[in-house]
Parts: structure tokens; sequence; C-alpha cells
């Protein structure tokens, strides 16, 4: 199970949200780089690098310091937020990310998302973001009629290859995550994706207790304030959560592939 952590960024800050919610924000850095090659040196394999107010926008708002970021650390970033535009697609890619994630335009605009993975294959994740049971979107501030599994499976029919699945109302409040909640999807997806969750990650243990969904599909997990906060080390975590290491490339499944075969 990759153990992926979080740069969120908001004012050219390193911060974190609590439930989602803009008007309740830490700020634990500066400097995204600086943060991004510690992240590196203790061991991780992926970084997820967001754009907290390109969400909210609707516009990129930290390509440079994403672009930074990416052209700092040797390990592969994704990254996501306000990128609406086959534009802006191009502009993150050829800036050295490795995988662009799509929340609102994949929700509201299906055959934006078809076109994308069309053309750039596993390169683009779809973010799955959830509140109460429904999908929500542009920052996490509208909620839309849709439960998660109606939403994941218009993504896979449309080609996506990599699902981001967040419980936005756990995010940054280390409540652990939602265990039960996150088998049903995975239970409903099957072997037709990979699959990544964030939100709730408080404790080591909270990651142990998602180690056993891997036998259903759960290819990787995003911490976030845990980390910020002191309260799961990095290296510790990757050492009992991947024991056996994972590479680069483990959080981007072939069609077809077996669930026990992602990480």
């Amino acid at each position: 199970m990759l153990i992926v952590p979080a740069i969120d960024l908001k004012g050219g800050k390193v911060v974190r949200l609590v439930g989602g919610d803009f008007s309740e924000e830490i700020v634990y850095g500066e400097d995204p780089v600086e943060v991004a090659r510690k992240f590196e040196a203790a061991g991780a394999a992926w970084l997820h690098v967001i754009d907290l107010d390109g969400a909210l926008t609707g516009t990129p708002r930290h390509l440079k310091q994403v672009t930074e970021i990416a052209k700092s650390v040797k390990i592969p970033v994704q990254t996501g937020g306000g990128i609406r535009s086959a534009e802006a697609i191009e502009r993150y890619l050829k800036a050295g990310v490795r995988r662009v994630i799509l929340g609102t335009k994949a929700c509201l605009h299906e055959g934006f998302i078809t076109e994308s993975v069309q053309k750039h294959g596993d390169r683009i994740a779809a973010a799955v973001d959830v509140k109460d049971g429904r999908v929500t979107i542009e920052g996490w501030v509208r909620r839309e009629w849709m439960g998660p599994k109606a939403l994941v499976d218009r993504l896979l029919d449309q080609g996506v290859k990599t699902i981001i699945y967040t419980d936005a109302s756990r995010d940054g409040k280390l409540l652990g995550p939602a265990v039960e909640t996150l088998k049903e999807i995975l239970d409903f997806l099957g072997d037709r994706a990979s699959f990544i969750a964030s939100g709730g990650i408080g404790t080591l243990n909270d990651l142990k207790q998602l180690m056993p969904l891997e036998a259903v599909g759960l290819d990787g997990v995003i911490v976030g304030r845990a980390l910020y906060d002191g309260k799961i080390d990095l290296k510790e975590a990757i050492a009992q959560c991947s024991p056996k290491g994972s590479s680069p490339a483990s959080m981007s499944k072939p069609a077809g592939s077996s669930k026990g075969s992602g990480s």
C-alpha cells in the first residue's frame, strides 16, 4: 500500500484545510519545494500536490510552485485543483507533472474527461470527493445530486484508470478513515481501476486499518495533516505499510490486472 504525502497550496504556502472548509486553514510552511524534498528524502514514492486556490476559483493559481516541485524531486508528482481545460492539462504535463487530476470538470463535463483520457492515457486521474454521501465539487463548496458510485461508474466507462477518492468531511480532522465506506466503494470498483484513498488519516494505526483493503483493491493512501503535526512518521509508515517497497509506477494499473498487484 503506497503512502502518498499531500502538499496543499494556498496563497503560495503549504496549508491544510479542516473538513474541506476554506475558512479553517492551518499553515505549515512557506516553501513548498522544501517540503517536497523532505518527503522525498523520507522515502515517498509519489507526491500529491493540490492547488486549493485553483480548485475554488476554477483557474490554476500555483503552476509556478508545482513546476518547481516537479523539477526539484526525482519522484513523480500528481496534481489537481482548477485544471478545467485542455490547455491547463498540457501546461502541467509539460512542466514535469506525471499525472493530472480532474475533479469538477470530470464531474460536470463527460466529454472532456473522455477526450483527455484518450489523449493522455494513464496520465489522467479523476477525483471523487464526497461529503455526506454526495459528490462535492468546486473546491468542496458545491454538492451534486449523485453519489460516489454513480460517478465512479461513469468515470470507468470513460476510460479512467486511476480514481482518487477523498472523504472531504474527514479531511484534515484526524478522525480516522471510514473503512466500511471505502470497502463498499472498492467492492463496487472491482478490478477496473487503481484506487487511492484520502481523508481522515490521523495515526499509524489508521493506516494499518486500511492494509487489509489491499486485498480488495486499495493501491495507495494520501496522508496530510498527520505528517505535518508529527502524528505519523513517514519513514516508519512506509516501513510498516509498504514493507516490500513500492515503485513510482505502482499507482497506475492496466486494464484487466488483478487487484493484488497494485503496490
